[in-house]
């Protein structure tokens, strides 16, 4: 490390119990030894270790990258804490970097507070750090500050991660749900419900030869190339909890406007297709933790189609249908029969405690 007391910190900082007990919430010695074992100890930035109450941001460097701030959190209970193809520390920094670069924003700093359960392997909280901070390498963000608390055995499930993050928006941008506007083409970046598909795996709820890795990754550099050749994107969003059917609900109702999308466009894996039929779910509804609805423009659709194809989180990106103008605030899908139905907003819960 990079700063002073980080340095002083790192040979105390390992820490000797094997499992978090309500000491290491204390506030006293143990949980010191704790946040600079697997917090500043995976984290790795001045800023982090430090050891302040709040992470200082110099001024000069945000306005340089924009003229307004991005801000956003989002809270991760998944159960279980490992999936195929990621865990709930690349959730949680994923998700969070997911939501700001889906208003143009770039990903700059992230906070991060956890709830640990007291008898949580602190080998178990050694390994969600890591993969956070993998996560947040990659994305291109640091973690700068954050909060630890612990609760008796029994009063949470193992480990819930809350991130929060800031970044900034670039002059000129203006991506938001209100801006669909009829005519305009519905872009997404890839197969869908691999995440819901993945958690259903790995609670075992599915006999399935094959393993359906969540989509789970950060997004912000497939909306930089997006952007790149088309930066009057009308609208962006992440499909996350209630999938893309939710999303394309908000749209059709911030904009006034019709969603029209095509079954026999949508991109799914053979195996989520499969198991949607035997437990009787909807894919449309399934989450998704790296895959994003854009709106754009007709003339531009191809551009931006292509870029997003070109790059390595959208190979399997489709055009899947249309914005028009009726009838209003709805959302309709073309059916592979030749019907239509309409498709509501997701009413209780296909899969809890998914993200």
């Amino acid at each position: 490390m990079n700063h002073p007391l980080a340095r002083k910190l790192a040979p105390a900082a390992r820490l000797r119990d094997t499992t978090i007990n309500l000491s290491h919430g204390s506030g006293g010695k143990a949980m010191r030894e704790l946040i600079a074992d697997v917090f500043v100890g995976n984290f790795d930035n001045p800023m982090l270790a430090a050891m302040e109450d709040q992470a200082l941001l110099p001024l000069a460097g945000l306005a340089a990258g924009g003229d307004r701030l991005a801000f956003t959190t989002d809270t991760y209970v998944v159960h279980p804490l490992f999936f195929p193809g990621g865990d709930i520390g690349k959730l949680a920094v994923a998700g969070t970097v997911n939501d700001l670069a889906v208003c143009g924003a770039r990903p700059l700093v992230l906070s991060c507070a956890v709830v640990l359960e007291e008898g949580l392997p602190v080998d178990t909280l050694r390994r969600v750090a890591a993969s956070m901070q993998a996560t947040a390498l990659a994305a291109g963000v640091q973690i700068v500050t954050g909060d630890t608390k612990v609760v008796e055995r029994g009063s949470a499930d193992k480990l819930f991660v809350n991130t929060a993050g800031i970044g900034i928006v670039p002059a000129g941008l203006d991506i938001a749900a209100r801006n669909a506007r009829p005519g305009d083409v519905i872009l997404v970046n890839g197969n869908l419900g691999d995440h819901g598909a993945a958690i259903l795996v790995a609670r075992n709820e599915l006999a399935l030869e094959a393993e359906i890795p969540s989509d789970c990754t950060p997004l912000y550099d497939l909306v930089r190339s997006m952007l790149a050749v088309c930066p009057h994107i009308h609208c962006l969003r992440d499909a996350t909890r209630g999938g893309i059917a939710t999303v394309l609900n908000e749209f059709a109702q911030a904009s006034a406007t019709c969603m029209r999308i095509h079954e026999r466009a949508l991109p799914l894996r053979e195996e989520v297709k499969g198991a949607c039929e035997i437990l009787g779910l909807d894919p449309l509804y399934l989450a998704n933790e790296g895959k994003l609805v854009a709106i754009v423009p007709r003339e531009h659709a191809d551009a931006v189609l292509a870029a997003m194809r070109a790059h390595p989180d959208g190979t399997a990106a489709a055009m899947i249908g249309e914005v028009c103008a009726a009838p209003a605030a709805s959302v309709i899908m073309q059916t592979g029969f030749g019907g239509e139905r309409v498709v509501d907003m997701l009413v209780g819960e296909q899969l809890p405690r998914i993200c």
